[in-house]
């Protein structure tokens, strides 16, 4: 991960919330053997006993699953949006091109759950996509219970003691005045992706350049 100040988000409501607006994180560790794994799964995380946790289900006997049995350190990756930044849109145009983005990553320990977890990790998981829609068909609560019996024997839950938090939010920070609002004009143009770029670095301006106040 890029260790640059100014593009580090201090800011902790706004990293959780971050979090909670993108949960398909990527969830990568070793084998016992040092073999790289990797999987996406959806990831909330929590406060428990004055710590922060991350939680979510995966399926058993993976090698993902066995990986993390073998090895319990993990990195969790939180990616938001990104975008293509051209070179010529800063007040010098003789510079190479970039991309913004954001990203999160933690470093922590991983454990498995039992069934009551896991029940606990389904029932919020469902309900986060369906927008707190207790009427809605595909709620952990609103499947047949032999269905999710049989699911259950097949996932497993997990907690994941954060150990390491770390940020990218690289959206200009570095560039002029002139070039970054015209950055964020430019970027308005160029589809969902550039136009929440865009709006997260409007939000920035008046803490990246003060002096413009």
């Amino acid at each position: 991960m890029y260790n640059l100040p100014y593009h580090k988000e201090k800011n902790e409501q706004v990293v959780h919330e971050f979090i909670g607006k993108y949960p398909f994180a990527f969830l990568t560790g070793c084998d016992a053997g040092h073999k790289p794994v990797a999987t996406q799964v959806p990831v909330f995380i929590e406060e428990k006993d004055g710590k922060k946790i991350l939680r979510g289900h995966l399926m058993k006997n993976t090698d993902h699953h066995l990986a993390f049995i073998q090895n319990k350190n993990v990195l969790v990756v939180f990616n938001g949006h990104s975008i293509y930044v051209s070179g010529t849109w800063y007040s010098n145009p003789h510079t190479p091109s970039t991309w913004n983005f954001m990203s999160v990553h933690v470093i922590g320990i991983i454990r498995f759950l039992d069934d009551d977890s896991l029940v606990d990790v389904l029932r919020k998981t469902s309900l986060h996509f369906e927008n707190n829609n207790q009427q809605s068909s595909t709620i952990f609560d609103s499947l047949p219970k032999e269905y999710t019996q049989r699911l259950m024997k097949a996932i497993v839950a997990f907690e994941i003691e954060v150990i390491e938090m770390d940020t990218v939010f690289k959206l200009s920070q570095d560039r002029d005045f002139e070039s970054y609002i015209n950055i964020i004009n430019q970027l308005k143009e160029k589809g969902e992706a550039g136009q929440v770029i865009a709006t997260e670095m409007e939000k920035r301006t008046n803490e990246v350049f003060p002096e413009n106040n």
